[in-house]
């Protein structure tokens, strides 16, 4: 069991071989291996975050530019995170969501990223 302890995005092929193997059924380690592919298959969320600094305007600006969404789409992304303190931008594999968060912080925007929930 202790090769199941660590899977990362690099592993899935590996994962996907080894419970393609396993048995159909409900015994603790076909259910452990299901956990682990649900935990590489998510993927990774953008995340802006309100600021006192920009204007709602610039906010919207940007959303459209960077993401390429339409003035309707940026604004509501913007009254979410001008309302909720927080919005989900963009979800994606990690590599292009540490871009899009670069890309944010080049604009002045507070963007972080995490596994989507």
């Amino acid at each position: 069991m202790a090769q199941f302890d660590r899977v990362d995005a690099g592993d899935l092929a590996a994962a996907v071989a080894v419970v393609a193997h396993a048995t159909p059924s409900a015994t603790p380690e076909a259910i452990e291996h299901s956990e682990i592919l649900e935990a590489v298959d998510r993927p990774w969320v953008t995340v802006v975050w309100d600021d006192p600094v920009n204007l709602m305007h610039y906010v919207t600006y940007i959303f459209q530019k960077l993401f390429g969404y339409s003035k309707a789409k940026a604004t509501e992304l913007m009254l979410q995170v001008h309302n909720e303190g927080k919005a989900v931008v963009t979800s994606g594999p990690r590599d292009k969501m540490e871009h899009d968060v670069q890309r944010l912080h080049a604009a002045g925007l507070w963007a972080t990223m995490q596994r989507d929930e």
